[in-house]
């Protein structure tokens, strides 16, 4: 599979590129990104062409990945399916439904394969742990912590544009739901949402499984308080997402691998861009009922 690489910034830099360029099943063919000179530095660093225009690099690749923010990778998406390409996009798919809503349409009715990178889901001791809570049942409760010190710390990603706008709840919302939803099941609806510190976000989520789960979401935490932690209770007691230290360029891969799998057997992953559009239709609801209050 030749695949291209649709974004130039930091997480792009530090994981898309790196992994595509190690992966022994894959060819790296190049780089498109909104600044020209951005993206021939970042092909010229791994040895692969810079695109001009979007265009030619879906004429010359099987696959994109897409490592911008959600605004730009959403219709990009669309139309990379459209052109028979399939898709390995980021967090979160969109931030507002209709376009979380259009990527998913478009990779269904072209017939690509899609995989969202929830680095969490591709990370061994996290993956191995989530199925096997999932494969148990009457979980009482959970609880995500998702604290970041984006905006307090030293972070490549302070100064994205979106972040700023969009806050904990579309950076690291998504990461939570990806843990919650595959054990508790889906939400039926978000009760209650209140603000925090910054852009902190707490919110409760009532799951069809019949269990309630609580997200604590910020990109302002003090770095001394900064970290992940899931943790759910049921009849067999209590259980925490174990840490993964491998890093997030070999859980890259592992979605690419996962790309390459549901292209070749056209079976869905677990995390496409249908589970995407979900993750969306919660943080969307989040951020209705975060709005009302406000308002």
């Amino acid at each position: 599979m030749r695949i291209g690489l649709l974004g130039t910034g930091p997480w792009a830099q530090m994981v898309h590129a790196p992994a595509l360029s190690g992966h022994e099943a894959v060819d790296f063919a190049g780089v498109w990104g909104r600044r020209t000179d951005a993206a021939k530095e970042l092909a010229g660093q791994h040895g692969v062409s810079a695109f001009d225009e979007v265009d030619a690099l879906l004429d010359d690749v099987d696959a994109v990945a897409i490592a911008l923010p959600p605004h730009v990778q959403a219709p990009l998406a669309q139309r990379a399916a459209r052109a028979g390409r399939h898709l390995l996009l980021d967090k979160p798919l969109a931030t507002t439904v209709p376009e979380g809503r259009a990527v998913a349409q478009a990779a269904r009715e072209a017939g690509v394969a899609s995989v969202v990178f929830f680095t969490t889901r591709f990370q061994p001791g996290p993956q191995a742990w989530i199925a096997e809570q999932a494969a148990r049942e009457n979980w009482f409760t959970g609880r995500a912590e998702w604290l970041g010190a984006v905006f307090t710390g030293d972070s490549p990603f302070a100064a994205s544009p979106w972040r700023r706008e969009k806050g904990a709840l579309w950076d690291v919302g998504p990461h939570a739901l990806s843990v919650l939803l595959p054990v508790l099941g889906d939400v039926r609806r978000v009760t209650a949402a209140a603000h925090g510190p910054g852009d902190t976000v707490h919110a409760v989520l009532d799951h069809v499984g019949g269990a309630s789960s609580t997200l604590t979401l910020s990109l302002t935490a003090p770095p001394a308080a900064a970290g992940a932690r899931v943790e759910l209770r049921g009849e067999d007691g209590v259980t925490v997402l174990p840490e993964d230290t491998e890093g997030a360029v070999p859980a890259f891969g592992r979605a690419v691998d996962a790309l390459l799998t549901a292209a070749r057997t056209g079976r869905p992953h677990p995390c496409d861009a249908a589970f995407g559009l979900r993750v969306t239709e919660i943080l969307a609801a989040t951020e209705a009922l975060l709005a009302r209050d406000a308002g």
